[in-house]
């Protein structure tokens, strides 16, 4: 019998009925709402990319103690690969799971930055990694372990991140993998994400 997940958000925390993740780490889980409502195609493409699979096996590749854990690179299922941090999706699509259209990931298997909802890079948020020029972000995202309002896509500065979810449970878990033992901000006991489960959907 399928079980019914209408209302997994809220049995989740989700108080606005958005989608829920789930991380499960080598170092602990912690959850968090997607914000679905909010940045759709950000979220979509996200929600897309774990329920596929696509990060199971890949390793944090990036954690700074007092800023941020960064992840989602494939090429970084080799936690000691030099090129971690460079890789993202395959061209395609994914169904925008708001609108039910058809959204693309392209050059290289980027998404257009969905500036739209001014969600700030607080701590414990769920933000989008780029290259710093627009449209490149894809797969790869950073996990903030303070308030970095410098990295808004509405901040004066360069920087342009856009906010698609925040931790709900297990804050203490991501806050853990930043504080690892690291070399050149590569943790020295790999990080693995065994796999991201979406609920709420």
């Amino acid at each position: 019998m399928a079980r019914d997940r209408s209302r997994s958000p809220k049995a989740k925390g989700s108080k606005s009925g958005n989608p829920v993740a789930c991380f499960n780490t080598s170092e602990g889980k912690f959850e968090a709402e997607i914000f679905l409502d909010r940045v759709p195609v950000t979220a979509s493409n996200f929600i897309d990319l774990c329920q596929t699979g696509f990060y199971e096996g890949v390793h944090f590749h990036r954690v700074i103690p007092g800023f941020m854990n960064q992840f989602g690179c494939p090429l970084a299922k080799d936690p000691k690969s030099k090129r971690a941090g460079t890789g993202g999706p395959k061209d395609g699509t994914f169904k925008n799971l708001k609108t039910g259209g058809t959204e693309r990931r392209s050059n290289g298997g980027n998404i257009k930055d969905e500036n739209i909802s001014k969600d700030s890079n607080v701590s414990g948020s769920l933000s989008m990694a780029n290259t710093g020029s627009a449209n490149s972000g894809g797969s790869q995202f950073f996990v903030n372990v303070a308030d970095n309002r410098n990295l808004d896509w509405f901040s004066p500065g360069s920087s342009k991140h856009p906010v698609f979810g925040k931790i709900v449970s297990g804050m203490d878990v991501a806050v853990k993998i930043s504080k690892v033992k690291t070399k050149d901000d590569n943790p020295l006991n790999p990080i693995k994400m065994n796999k991201i489960t979406i609920s709420g959907i």
